[in-house]
């Protein structure tokens, strides 16, 4: 009985360092196989359909949430802008120019179209949110994190209403109204969870140091929320009537483009010795805020580029954080 507990406890412990070690991966697989049991078993169509909008509604809950446990760790006094925003701005900026430009050369239209609508959503969309809790975890500057997503949320509001018209002239956007419509979302997502948490520090002190004392509590809370993310993408996938060729191609093009934008924003944070906060930076995007534009003003085929966009960064993220670990350089969140 005695070797029986102890295997048992082996096994917990190789399974539990199994989970701890690649988080990402497991919630991404996770949200696949979770929606694709909910869609092809008949018998959970009821299940289905009563999970749906509570998952939609619970998303945006969890991304504040996990930016509040952020934010009660910033040092507010120190976010302020850097010069490797400024670099990785302009190269953000020049990958839409050169997209734009090839676009209204070629003059796309049917399935090029889509293709080029996806891969201009996959660079023109914002530094994610949660790109501050990868990078704190991959020793990098919370604060400078901080402070570039702010910037980046910014800049897409800018390039979003004029861009889009420019690509495809049935995207009618009238520039004022959706600036006006990104910062919304923006001000809710991001500054609400900051005004909380800087209540909490400087008010609820006790609360605010046990928030603090749970070691990796946004990272796992975004590893859940990135299985509902994974689920909502392959969903759109399957739901897609494109033929798999282009669904395959888009795919590709949009992990091109992720290693594309990782490996440049990695190659400028040289120049500023801020290699993780510049990778980070131009590679993790918002890509559910990418799928909400593209659905709002594109053609909704072109959601599938952020889609997949989200699962290839989060693999990289994932080895990022595998290699960190290994050199015994990881930090908690």
């Amino acid at each position: 009985m005695a070797a029986r507990g102890n295997t048992f406890v082996a096994g917990s412990a190789r399974l539990l360092q199994f989970l701890r070690n690649w988080t990402l991966p497991v919630a991404i697989f996770s949200g696949i196989v979770v929606y694709l049991l909910f869609a092809y078993i008949p018998q959970l169509d009821g299940a289905a359909r009563f999970f749906g909008p509570i998952f939609d509604a619970v998303f945006p809950l969890f991304m504040i949430m996990i930016l509040f446990v952020v934010f009660c760790k910033v040092d507010f006094h120190r976010l302020r802008l850097v010069h490797w925003h400024l670099w990785v701005s302009l190269f953000q900026l020049v990958f839409v120019f050169v997209l734009v430009v090839f676009t209204l050369l070629i003059h796309p239209s049917g399935k090029e179209l889509v293709v080029a609508e996806a891969l201009l959503c996959c660079v023109i969309s914002p530094c994610a949110a949660a790109a501050p809790v990868v990078t704190q975890k991959l020793g990098g500057d919370l604060e400078q994190m901080t402070s570039y997503v702010f910037l980046s949320n910014f800049l897409a509001a800018l390039l979003i209403p004029t861009a889009f018209p420019i690509i495809d002239s049935q995207a009618e956007i009238p520039f004022l109204v959706a600036f006006l419509q990104i910062l919304r979302g923006v001000s809710i997502v991001l500054l609400l969870p900051m005004a909380m948490a800087y209540v909490v520090k400087h008010y609820f002190c006790r609360f605010h140091r046990w928030i603090v004392s749970i070691n990796d509590l946004s990272f796992y809370t975004w590893a859940l929320s990135l299985t509902i993310v994974s689920g909502v993408t392959v969903k759109s996938i399957v739901h897609s009537a494109a033929p798999a060729l282009l669904l395959v191609v888009i795919a590709l093009l949009g992990l091109l483009t992720c290693i594309v934008q990782y490996a440049v924003g990695r190659f400028v944070g040289h120049y500023t010795s801020t290699v993780t906060e510049s990778g980070q930076g131009l590679g993790q995007k918002n890509t559910a805020f990418a799928v909400w534009v593209a659905l709002t003003y594109l053609h909704p085929l072109a959601t599938v580029g952020p889609g997949c966009y989200i699962l290839w960064q989060n693999i990289i993220n994932s080895v990022e954080i595998w290699h960190q670990r290994k050199l015994g350089l990881e930090r908690h969140t």
